[in-house]
């Protein structure tokens, strides 16, 4: 007969277990999880993933836009008085329901007439006729990091939820450039970590080393041959480009992005070689 576990040993385990909620008794050991378990369990419910939320505080405006009928560069974009810096937004026309992810910059010089400018690849994303105001509501978004579903919400392997419509028109959260996220993060855990004393030189040759923004943002095209169009102009004058996609309430768009630059001479040196080029409202951007 095989020697097993005493059963007086076994009976006075389980008397001590059923005595735990009226007295202090130590769990043994080997049924106590590992400081490992605790640390998978910890990590297990700390994952985040980013997306894209609607930030009115930062700007939002309703009121008529315009498209002069002139083919523009740049892709979808928008312009206003009121903004300072370029700004990812959400512009949807009130008209007609349609929507589209853009940009929103401040005009060069203002013009009578609508306050919203808007360029030929938004009219046609939001369904505008050349000299036709159109009742616009713009929108800035900002990214937040936000808990990954589990596995019982249905992401099963643990991946980035697909975009998903909001319940109501004034809310909209989706995830935006899912794909590089990771690189992203990456890269500004780079920015934040002090350089090596007595390696000058290393740091500076990393890419976007002690630039808060080492990409330049040619434009955001809500139609993919648009921006590969723009991205084939960027090879044919030397400029390396990549094309991003993202998505937001069931809406693709790409945009178009070059970098990761090494220092701030170079940064301006390409931003001055794209804007020579006819991309003229280009702008620097984290990723």
């Amino acid at each position: 007969m095989a020697r097993g576990i005493p059963f007086g040993f076994v009976f006075a385990l389980g008397g001590a277990l059923a005595l735990t909620g009226c007295d202090q008794v130590q769990m043994p050991a080997f049924l106590q999880p590992s400081a490992k378990d605790g640390a998978v369990a910890a990590n297990a419910t700390s994952r985040t993933v980013e997306r894209d939320v609607e930030a009115p505080e930062v700007f939002q405006v309703t009121d008529k836009g315009l498209w002069d009928g002139r083919p523009s560069l740049g892709g979808v974009w928008v312009a206003h008085k009121d903004v300072t810096d370029p700004e990812r937004v959400i512009i949807r026309n009130q008209d007609n329901g349609k929507f589209v992810i853009g940009v929103i910059y401040r005009p060069e010089r203002e013009t009578p007439g609508p306050a919203f400018q808007v360029s030929s690849d938004a009219a046609e994303a939001l369904g505008m006729l050349a000299g036709k105001p159109a009742m616009l509501n713009v929108t800035a978004l900002r990214r937040e990091a936000v808990p990954e579903p589990s596995d019982a919400a249905g992401t099963g392997d643990g991946a980035a939820p697909a975009a998903t419509a909001a319940a109501s028109p004034a809310v909209a959260t989706a995830p935006l450039d899912d794909p590089i996220a990771a690189a992203a993060a990456a890269l500004d855990a780079a920015e934040a970590a002090p350089a090596v004393s007595g390696a000058p030189e290393a740091a500076s040759r990393s890419p976007g080393a002690g630039l808060e923004k080492p990409y330049i943002q040619i434009g955001i095209f809500s139609v993919q041959s648009n921006a590969n169009n723009t991205a084939e102009a960027m090879r044919q004058a030397g400029i390396v480009p990549t094309i991003k996609p993202g998505t937001m309430s069931g809406k693709k768009f790409w945009r178009v992005v070059v970098g990761p630059t090494t220092s701030v001479s170079e940064r301006a040196a390409l931003l001055r070689k794209i804007k020579e080029l006819g991309f003229t409202d280009a702008y620097f951007v984290t990723n």
